[in-house]
């Protein structure tokens, strides 16, 4: 076993007995990464600092049930997501989503962007998504869940959360554009 594995089972056990100074270092270690990873669900700093102290509160009150034959990176991404899953349920009377029943039928025509390169900052327009195009873009295009594992998390239908998430991508498809076309406009 590695001197930093050692180091990181040692921090783990401290905050599991509610040693402050490991919850401290445990907390500014992934910070950076619980934070990036709130900001897309949500609009604004603010709001993702509020979702990411909720997670490290969640983190030491459950860190008994973090099994250490698994990635701890991996566990608590889950609690984030879960966080941010909790802050839209808080929220969500105030969101409304459309049932794909009621949307005349649609074709996916995103599935490659020109407009998407690795130096394209893409959070700042998933920030404007409304909450639950966002949530669901989120839920399936960066972290994985399939339709009916976010239909099931979020309580609403499997047909839902497809033209949800199509809304989103459209929605930032034409943002990267204008931003691609102002771009272009002032370089001329």
């Amino acid at each position: 076993m590695a001197s930093n594995d050692l180091n990181f089972q040692l921090i783990i056990d401290n905050c599991r007995r509610g040693d402050r100074n490991s919850q401290r270092v445990l907390y500014e270690y992934y910070f950076g990464y619980g934070l990036n990873i709130c900001l897309r669900y949500t609009p604004n700093q603010e709001e993702a600092k509020e979702m990411l102290n909720d997670a490290f509160l969640k983190i030491f009150t459950k860190l008994d049930q973090y099994d250490s034959n698994y990635p701890f990176k991996s566990w608590i991404r889950r609690i984030f997501t879960n966080a941010a899953i909790d802050h839209y349920r808080k929220g969500r009377r105030l969101i409304r989503t459309v049932a794909l029943e009621e949307l005349p039928e649609i074709v996916d025509t995103t599935e490659s962007d020109p407009f998407v390169t690795p130096q394209t900052d893409v959070l700042p327009v998933i920030q404007r998504l409304p909450p639950m195009y966002r949530m669901v873009f989120n839920l399936y295009v960066m972290e994985g869940y399939k339709h009916h594992e976010i239909a099931e998390m979020l309580g609403i239908s499997i047909g839902t959360s497809k033209s949800n998430l199509l809304r989103a991508k459209r929605k930032l498809q034409r943002q990267l554009m204008k931003r691609e076309n102002l771009v272009k406009q002032t370089s001329q």
